[in-house]
Parts: structure tokens; sequence; C-alpha cells
């Protein structure tokens, strides 16, 4: 018996590396210093950065991946993988520097995985974030055939007295909510659950324009690394952003502010999608827990003081986002932990 009978077929993985090399490459910075193949990348600090912070970030893409290999929609699962990870290193005002990712799968189907590296690099230029390396591991008797899961790990950079970290936020800062793709990468054991109780497939469709529902399910996570970058190099004043991925508005919006202030929200500011609504009338899921699971069309928050908002809802525009002023902030009279308020609770 030889490692390929086991299951692991060495010969295949060094050709799905070549295979993948032009589009890992397509994304280095002018800071990477060494190609594709060995132990591990390398790469310089951006020039004029006098006192660097590195922030660091890993996050997967969840069981989307079940539903993204049950239609063979591989490419979006990459773009997703990137997604949750640089949308979060973001929020301190950092620019990602370099993307790495973690391929386990149960046998190495070359098409499939190569287009899952084909997202993650278009992803990574997108977000001029070089793709500096990864691992592809075959784990045969772990994961049936055809099956993978995935995980990205970013490191972003930032100079220390441009860190956003919330402190600057004060009273009267207005909330902007900025428009999700869609579920984008969280919720999907919900989401399959309703899936499978309203036997919803393909074949299926929703909304006045019957838009397909297995194909908005699995649109990518939205990429906001370019927004929030030409945000800061245009000088508006964000004092504070938030990812709004699992646990919704409730739970990340307090994430990005400081002890002491709460953020008052109003949900008529904006529509719900109605894929978010065809999901809780076939699944019969209550208000509060559809807030709590859901980003119900808000993918990411920022907090500017009052006199940035026309100018960010107008970049918002330039790069395709809708935005809208969903809420404010105040100082709490207690000194209450980070709280929002306005959003359904029951």
């Amino acid at each position: 018996m030889d490692y390929k009978t086991s299951g692991v077929d060495v010969e295949a993985g060094r050709d799905f590396v070549n295979r993948i090399r032009s589009s890992v490459e397509g994304t280095y910075r002018p800071e990477v210093v060494a190609g594709l193949g060995g132990f591990g990348g390398l790469i310089r600090l951006p020039k004029g950065i006098s006192n660097p912070l590195l922030v660091a970030g890993t996050d997967g893409v969840g069981t989307k991946l079940e539903l993204a290999q049950q239609y063979q929609k591989h490419f979006g699962v990459g773009i997703d993988l990137v997604a949750m990870c640089v949308n979060d290193v973001i929020t301190s005002g950092a620019n990602p520097l370099f993307f790495l990712d973690y391929i386990a799968t149960g046998s190495l189907g070359p098409e499939a995985m190569t287009s899952v590296i084909e997202g993650i690099s278009e992803a990574c230029k997108v977000c001029q974030c070089a793709l500096l390396g990864g691992e592809t591991a075959e784990m045969p008797g772990f994961y049936s055939k055809g099956q993978y899961d995935l995980a990205g790990f970013c490191v972003a950079v930032v100079e220390e007295e441009d860190l956003i970290d919330g402190q600057k936020i004060s009273s009267d800062d207005l909330v902007i909510g900025i428009s999700s793709n869609g579920v984008h990468s969280n919720g999907f054991s919900l989401v399959r659950k309703v899936l499978e109780l309203a036997q919803a497939d393909e074949n299926t469709f929703f909304g006045p324009n019957q838009t397909p529902l297995i194909e908005a399910l699995l649109k990518p996570t939205a990429l906001y690394v370019p927004l929030v970058q030409e945000l800061l190099n245009r000088h508006c004043s964000i004092h504070g952003m938030a990812h709004i991925t699992g646990g919704g508005l409730p739970e990340n919006l307090p994430r990005c502010l400081p002890k002491g202030f709460n953020a008052f929200v109003d949900p008529k500011k904006w529509e719900i999608p109605l894929l978010f609504r065809w999901l809780q009338d076939n699944g019969q899921i209550p208000e509060a827990d559809l807030w709590n699971t859901f980003n119900l069309g808000i993918g990411f928050c920022l907090v500017v003081a009052p006199e940035s908002s026309l100018q960010v809802f107008e970049i918002c525009s330039q790069h395709g986002f809708s935005a809208w002023p969903i809420g404010h902030i105040q100082q709490s009279s207690s000194g209450d932990a980070q709280k929002i308020y306005g959003l359904p609770s029951d």
C-alpha cells in the first residue's frame, strides 16, 4: 500500500499548486519578497509608516460551504473567505497587507479547488492584499469526497496615530449603515433549516422579480476595503466601524463603542431586503431572532462626526453602496456598558 492508495495523491497536489500559481502571484504587492513554494511567505512593511501596528484576523465561511458544494458554486465562497477577514481588520483603520488560506478536503478536486483559489485571489486583488501563502490538506476518511472546509487569516497594518478604536466617539455622532450583498456568510445553519422546511431548491424564486433563491443566498460577501480606504484617504471623520456578521446589528455595532456610550438605531431608516423576509416567512422566524442572526441589509456600519456625513454618503454612492443614517450615539448617564437601543427585542 502506498500514500495514493490510502487516498492522498501527492502528484495531484503538485499539479494543483502549478494550476493556481498565476492567480496567486497576480495578488502580490510590491512589498512581497518571495514567490509561491517556500515554507513561509515573506513581505516587507510598506514604506512611510513610522509606528506600524499590525492588525490580525481569522475567520471561515461556515455552513454556507455546504450549500455552495451542493450547487457547485465554489468561486463565491473564495470571495467570502477573504471578505470575512478583511472586513474585520479594516474596522481599525488598517490596510490589509497579506492573506493566508487553509483548505481541508477529503479528496482534491482540482476544478473546484482552483475555483476557490481564483475567488480568493480575485478578492485579494480588489483589496490590494497579497495572497502570501496557503495550505491544502487532503484528509480522506475525515472529510467525505467532494467536501472541503476553508479558513482564512489576514494581517493588516496601520500607523499607530491613525488607529480607529472608538475612543473618539462622542454624543451625537451619526451611525451610518452601508448595504450588504445579502446574507453574506452568517446564519446559514438557520438558512439551511429553512430551505429544508420549505423544500426549496434551485427552482425556487422569490419577490416580484422572481429572483432565484439559491443564487441570492450564495451571493458573495461584500468587500468594503476599497470604500473604507477612500473614506480614510479623504479624511472623513470616522470615529468607529463595525462589520455586521453573526449576531447582526445588536451584537456587532456595540463592539466599536467605548464604555459608557450607547447606540440608538431606527429600523425604519432602511428597507429590509425581501430575501430576509422570505427566510422569516418560510421558517416562521421570530422578529428578534431575525435581528440577532442576520445583517438584514446592513453589512457595515460607520460612526462618524455629523459634519462628515454628506461626504460619506457621496463616496458610498460612488462605490456602488447604498447608505442610510440609521442612528446616533448617546453617552449613558449611568455609565452602562455599550448597548444598542431601538431594535426589536421580543
